[in-house]
């Protein structure tokens, strides 16, 4: 499969990535609000708790490519923290950030929510397969809230995922 631009897929979740993420894995700074810590447990519990596989990954790459073909930019949304209670909320935040981001994650059988639950996951397997090879990581992520089974399909897609990245960055992404 020849893929590109996942990281455009996460429209503006990749702002808000470490925040669902530091809710689940790591503790907040002392004197920085954690803003994350608006989410309520049933939504962490919800990307805990999400199994990706290789439909979900597949429809998340067609989104990202096709969200490039149309310049939608994840660096151009602006995420208000402060009115983040709830996945819900940040799905509408990220949906209003754009008027073509809605229809484009319809068409490839996403809601918002759900493609935020999706990005999440991915994320947060990163940073559980990242934790186990780095100590000062592996310090702020609670094992008992990794989902293995996500930690593995990361592993495996790691390649393809980096590659992915590389080519978000500006690299050629081969």
């Amino acid at each position: 499969m020849k893929s590109r631009y996942l990281l455009a897929a996460l429209i503006a979740a990749a702002s808000v990535a470490p925040v669902a993420t530091y809710a689940q894995t790591a503790a907040p700074a002392q004197d920085a609000p954690n803003p994350a810590s608006q989410i309520p447990a049933a939504d962490k519990q919800a990307i805990q708790s999400y199994n990706l596989n290789d439909d979900v990954f597949n429809r998340i790459v067609k989104v990202s490519q096709e969200a490039k073909q149309q310049g939608i930019r994840p660096k151009d949304a602006k995420t208000d923290f402060s009115k983040i209670h709830s996945l819900d909320d940040l799905a509408a935040q990220v949906t209003a950030a754009d008027p073509r981001i809605e229809p484009l994650l319809k068409k490839y059988n996403f809601t918002p929510r759900d493609f935020l639950l999706a990005n999440l996951a991915v994320t947060n397997a990163a940073i559980a397969s990242e934790a186990k090879k780095n100590p000062q990581m592996a310090a702020y992520v609670d094992q008992s809230k990794v989902n293995q089974k996500n930690v593995a399909f990361y592993e495996s897609h790691k390649d393809q995922i980096n590659a992915l990245m590389a080519q978000d960055d500006g690299g050629d992404g081969r």
